[in-house]
């Protein structure tokens, strides 16, 4: 019997994009905050959703990917990605059920836990079918599927808001699981195994490189998790505080920084596939002691800008700042594949995917502390623009330890040839 001709590989980043389309409109849940918390009964800020859900959700993204990792290279791209939208979009539904319901612990079940653990089985899905169709643009073919994750937040951020205008919340989550499932569903259609890479069924008889467990034993992974950790410490720290950041120090209005924000969304996405494709030509290295170096700076020059009500060199730095966010993640895949082989990066990426659960805890708690105390130990009436100084300065002293990290890290002589 014939073997089937292989698909077109540029066909599998497209199935990567819907995949990470759909999981990454988790970051624009932001939209949902209001809505939600006016649809439930009151409760205790620390209990209300939808603030536990969505750290809950980033929390289980990480131990997810980094618990099913093993999971998703047995059973491949293609079961993975139906299995995150399954997740994720029954997620969705019960959110919309648990509106109308009016029941909190339903609602924290469905977006916190469900949603959770299908953004971190999808998220790293497609990882390991990439790099092996792509051994000559690893990064390039990474960041073309982790731009998607960027993008549904910017999709998603205007999505929810025509539609919880149109026809509710509840209503909303509803109609964003049948859209998503549909996108998703279609995406993972579009995953295929790379030829040679062999199938559950039949696995490959020489995979090349490190197992999870003898990757995650070497000290270039716990320098990568910490490099990773570091990166989206700083990033997400500023995303956090973005829109109050620039109303305390520009005095823009709630709606003037709503429109950065969305801009915001696009360098993230943006630098995504810039700097992973740039790492294909400069390497890994060079490109995280580049987004060290240059973040240090310019966490180091915002306050001055601030203080000077220099706002265009200010906006310049703080999307840059983003491209270097999205780029971290967006480069690591390639990095690992580089560093341990292609035979499990898939479940090695799960596992450093944990690094994104510490960060997305740590940095909005550096800066919204900080900033917080500093911002009640001002006199009334007192200016804002020196509030952030601080929390920028030690993220900045972190983004330094993360150019040492970057140094420190070798190539493994032990990983077979990738």
């Amino acid at each position: 019997m014939p073997t089937p001709a292989a698909p077109p590989r540029w066909t599998i980043p497209l199935g990567a994009i819907g995949v990470h389309l759909g999981i990454g409109s988790v970051y624009a849940w932001s939209t949902l905050n209001r809505p939600i918390i006016e649809a439930l009964p009151p409760l205790p800020w620390w209990a209300a959703p939808p603030y536990p859900t969505f750290t809950t959700a980033l929390a289980l993204l990480g131990l997810s990917a980094a618990t099913l990792g093993p999971w998703v290279e047995r059973r491949g791209a293609r079961v993975a990605a139906r299995t995150a939208a399954l997740c994720f979009t029954a997620g969705l539904a019960l959110g919309g059920l648990a509106l109308l319901l009016r029941q909190p612990l339903l609602l924290f079940l469905g977006l916190g836990v469900l949603c959770g653990i299908g953004c971190g089985i999808g998220y790293i899905a497609p990882v390991s079918t990439l790099v092996k169709w792509f051994p000559d643009r690893r990064g390039m073919a990474t960041g073309f599927a982790i731009m998607g994750f960027g993008g549904g937040a910017f999709i998603g951020g205007y999505a929810n808001a025509a539609l919880i205008a149109r026809v509710g919340v509840a209503a909303t989550l509803f109609v964003l699981a049948a859209c998503y499932l549909v996108l998703m569903l279609a995406g993972a259609q579009l995953l295929h195994p790379a030829p040679g890479g062999g199938t559950p069924a039949a696995p490959a008889p020489a995979p090349q490189g490190l197992s999870r467990a003898e990757a995650v034993r070497r000290p270039q992974f716990a320098l990568l998790w910490g490099m990773l950790c570091i990166n989206v410490t700083a990033g997400i720290g500023i995303l956090a505080q973005a829109s109050p950041m620039m109303q305390d120090l520009f005095g823009k209005t709630p709606a003037e920084a709503a429109a950065v924000v969305a801009v915001i969304s696009l360098f993230n996405a943006g630098g995504r596939i810039v700097w992973s494709s740039a790492s294909d030509v400069i390497g890994r290295r060079a490109t995280y002691l580049v987004f060290f170096g240059v973040q240090a700076g310019l966490f180091l020059l915002i306050p001055r800008l601030a203080a000077q009500g220099a706002w265009w060199p200010f906006l310049a730095c703080l999307l840059t700042v983003f491209t270097m966010y999205g780029g971290g993640f967006a480069t690591i895949p390639a990095y690992l594949a580089d560093l341990f082989g292609t035979r499990q990066v898939g479940a090695i990426h799960g596992a450093l995917l944990t690094a994104w659960s510490v960060a997305a805890v740590a940095g909005p708690v550096i800066i919204t502390q900080l900033a917080g105390r500093a911002r009640a130990a001002l006199p009334p009436g007192a200016s804002r623009v020196h509030i952030y100084d601080q929390p920028l300065a030690l993220l900045a002293a972190l983004l330094a330890v993360g150019f040492l990290l970057t140094l420190a890290v070798r190539p493994v002589r032990q990983a077979a040839p990738p």
